[in-house]
């Protein structure tokens, strides 16, 4: 099925303009968001094949990471990890924590 495409009178106008740029700009952001839910599932499924058990909330953050670049980073981690948990961990574990509205929260246990 084809996208619907409008047809302006005159070409080239600044209304036809405007609507390709709008129309570019949301589709970028969708193929974004389609490459960080690829990401995130190639981590869950790394995880699954090599028999680490994932918790729901170990699968509601990874699902909810948009991140590409700390999904890269838990996918590399997903080879090698003993529980899901350690995919949290370190730097990236906490910027990720962040960007997801947990400012604080890295993954690591307490020391107290």
């Amino acid at each position: 099925m084809d996208a619907y495409t409008p047809v302006f009178p005159g070409g080239g106008s600044v209304m036809e303009e405007a609507w390709r740029r709008v129309h570019a700009d949301g589709e970028a952001k969708g193929e974004m968001r389609g490459e960080a839910k690829g990401e995130a599932k190639a981590v869950l499924r790394v995880l699954r094949a090599r028999g680490v058990e994932v918790s729901e909330s170990v699968r509601e953050r990874v699902m909810a990471c948009a991140d590409l670049d700390v999904l890269e980073t838990w996918l590399d981690r997903s080879l090698s990890v003993a529980s899901a948990e350690e995919l949290f961990v370190g730097k990236q574990g906490a910027r990720g924590a962040q960007e997801e509205g947990r400012p604080g929260v890295t993954g690591r246990p307490s020391s107290s």
